[in-house]
């Protein structure tokens, strides 16, 4: 749904700097560039039916489109992390938004599926490289104190505020054609990267002189993570013997296995593998993971039934999504109160509970869905489960970790949550395709067909409440126990 970053260990801005309109400016920059960032993956839900019809595409290529970004954000979000070190915020920022820019626009003019999916897991990358480096010039660029509270403020609101919109655009835009909804954000990206020109500022991290960008790292894992999805999206139309399915699935492993020799062997690992042994990071970036991924896959299979069989148009099903997607943009500055109040633990336990039960209300919903009590419902489950669990997810994953480990975890984090989420919609994919009803089939058989995935779907929600669960146990407090500021960025 979003994507979240804690602040890194940075240097305060000099107490002398005070707010101008210079430093208006710079925030209008980052602040709407991560709501573009963070409406990418909504914009094309709703359009996807449409892109199908339009490029004679199966869902299992459709799906390209959300788990392309994914793919791409989680893919390099640990390379764009060595990229930034070693090359600056502001010139991997501002290269950023013109790649951003040129994807959106090829994306929109894109007469095949495979040229779609390229640009998507671009504009994943270039999503991977501002929305945290965005965030850590907040952290630089403002003074400590009421200052930046009030910019990360704004900085938050505008990224838990991306998905909404992007349903809201989406919605009407594909009224007129699925390419203006990814054409759209061309030019309001330039009009950022013209003022970023000048408002940017240039800073400089660490020394890294002697770092490595971590190429064939970097490369072997989003190629794993590309054929993963690939064999996962295969098995319906080849099934699970065929070379075409297994093929891609054992070169994922390959892949995988070979990203991992080259990280431990490396000097400059771009993942610190001693990280992965703090408990509180992977019962966080596990239970994100299946939120994000359960949420997404509900929409996915949502939409696919509510335009494709039951002949919704696009505006309507977007504000039938809306339920889902609000709450988080109303609640969003108030979320470090609410984790403060009541302890990340107890409110990952129950934001993972309310959407697991809505996804089993939405699987016993007859067909054809009406909307008041088969829809609704579980939209406010899901709804209100991201306003209690996902601030305090990003909270727990940092929490027991010292300062300087934050940046490295962060990163971590938003890598799984990302897989998760491209995992989870081609596995939702596959299903679908796999028991696809005939053009003419009774009701009772189109509900049918979407029962394995929807059941994929509540079992993935299923997973994140049994992690939420474990963290439910007595244990000790750690340095900066539950005390890690959260900010909602996407």
């Amino acid at each position: 749904m979003t994507s979240s970053f804690v602040p890194p260990h940075t240097a305060p801005a000099p107490a002398h700097a005070r707010w101008n309109p210079r430093m208006w400016g710079l925030l209008v920059v980052l602040a709407g560039n991560m709501l573009i960032d963070a409406l990418e993956v909504s914009v094309a839900l709703v359009a996807l039916p449409a892109i199908g019809t339009d490029l004679g595409a199966p869902l299992t290529t459709t799906q390209w489109t959300i788990t392309g970004f994914a793919v791409g954000f989680g893919g390099l979000m640990l390379f764009g992390a060595r990229v930034v070190a070693l090359l600056g915020r502001r010139r991997v920022y501002l290269a950023a938004l013109l790649g951003f820019a040129a994807a959106s626009l090829v994306g929109a003019l894109a007469g095949d599926p495979s040229l779609l999916t390229a640009t998507r897991v671009v504009k994943g990358f270039c999503a991977a490289l501002t929305a945290p480096t965005g965030l850590a010039i907040v952290a630089t660029a403002f003074p400590e104190g009421p200052q930046r509270n009030r910019a990360l403020s704004v900085y938050t609101l505008f990224g838990a505020g991306g998905f909404t919109t992007g349903l809201l655009l989406s919605g009407w835009l594909t009224g007129f054609s699925w390419r203006l909804t990814f054409a759209f954000p061309a030019p309001a990206v330039l009009v950022l990267f013209v003022l970023g020109l000048r408002l940017i500022p240039d800073a400089t991290t660490d020394d890294v002189k002697r770092r490595r960008y971590g190429f064939l790292s970097a490369a072997a894992f989003l190629a794993a993570l590309l054929a993963l999805v690939q064999g996962i999206t295969s098995v319906p139309a080849h099934g699970w013997t065929d070379p075409r399915s297994t093929g891609p699935l054992a070169m994922a492993v390959v892949l995988l296995s070979v990203f991992a020799v080259l990280e431990r062997a490396s000097p400059e690992p771009l993942v610190r593998f001693a990280v992965l042994r703090n408990g509180a990071l992977i019962r966080s970036a596990l239970g994100a993971a299946c939120l994000n991924g359960s949420y997404l896959g509900l929409l996915f299979v949502a939409g696919h039934q509510l335009q494709s069989l039951a002949g919704w148009n696009a505006p309507r099903t977007a504000a039938a999504f809306l339920p889902a997607a609000a709450p988080l943009l109303v609640t969003a500055l108030y979320s470090g109160r609410i984790v403060a109040r009541f302890g990340a633990p107890r409110l990952i336990a129950a934001g993972a509970l309310l959407p697991f039960a809505g996804y089993l209300l939405y699987l016993r919903a007859p067909w054809p869905p009406a909307y008041v009590t088969g829809i609704l419902p579980t939209m406010l489950l899901v709804g209100a489960g991201f306003v209690l669990s996902f601030a305090a997810l990003n909270s727990q994953a940092t929490s027991q970790l010292p300062p300087a480990e934050r940046g490295a975890a962060s990163g971590l984090y938003q890598t799984g949550v990302q897989v998760g989420a491209a995992l989870s919609v081609a596995v939702v994919a596959a299903l679908l395709m796999a028991w696809a009803p005939a053009a003419d089939a009774a009701p009772e058989r189109v509900a049918a067909a979407c029962r394995p995935a929807l059941t994929a779907v509540a079992a993935i929600g299923g997973l994140g409440l049994l992690t939420a669960c474990t963290g439910l146990r007595p244990r000790r407090a750690g340095p900066d126990s539950g005390s890690t500021i959260t900010r909602s960025s996407r």
